[in-house]
């Protein structure tokens, strides 16, 4: 039943994020709305809080359908939830809209470079960079993984592995299961020092 539900959702969601199926996305509104996310994701979603991420440069369909995966009890945090349960399709846009044309601010950090290299060797053999892109930069529903937070990043893949954190059509949880500790550490560096 899980799977059918996430089958139908993650069919419906693309037509958020299009001009003909939503109502029309307004960046400013979306700044607007955006100054309440400021106090944990950082001024333009940027992101200070190493276990919390960077909301700048994400996708625009990926920004949606985490709100909608909120919204609707799919994925839950105790922060997040309450603010997204109460976000129409209009404010989902705006944010969306928003979030996605703010640049990343990279983060003030640089990985050492044999670390930098099993990092990309990792990721390609797990196949981060099929989904998430060649530069690890997101697409359509698939985050952006280049520059994001580190803490936050370990803390994903590990909720992925554990099979505890919401994966709404089972990819990433299958692609962390291989995963030890240790390149967990590595990825979480490595993308995390990615600019």
């Amino acid at each position: 039943m899980r799977r059918a539900a996430a089958v139908i959702l993650a069919a419906a969601l693309p037509l958020l994020a299009y001009p003909q199926f939503a109502p029309a996305a307004d960046a400013e509104a979306g700044r607007q709305k955006a100054q309440t996310c400021a106090a944990c994701h950082g001024p333009s979603g940027n992101s200070v809080n190493p276990a919390l991420p960077s909301l700048a440069g994400q996708p625009k369909q990926f920004i949606v359908t985490q709100l909608v995966m909120y919204r609707e009890g799919n994925r839950k945090d105790p922060q997040m939830s309450p603010m997204a349960r109460n976000l129409t399709n209009a404010d989902l846009n705006d944010l969306a809209t928003y979030f996605s044309a703010q640049p990343l601010t990279p983060l003030a950090r640089v990985t050492a470079l044999d670390k930098a290299a099993a990092g990309r060797r990792l990721a390609e053999q797990h196949h981060c960079v099929a989904c998430h892109g060649p530069a690890l930069m997101g697409q359509m529903h698939i985050p952006r993984l280049a520059g994001q937070q580190q803490e936050y990043l370990r803390v994903q893949l590990r909720g992925f592995k554990a099979s505890t954190r919401f994966d709404m059509d089972g990819q990433m949880s299958s692609a962390a299961q291989p995963l030890s500790d240790a390149d967990i550490e590595i990825l979480a560096d490595y993308l995390a020092g990615m600019k």
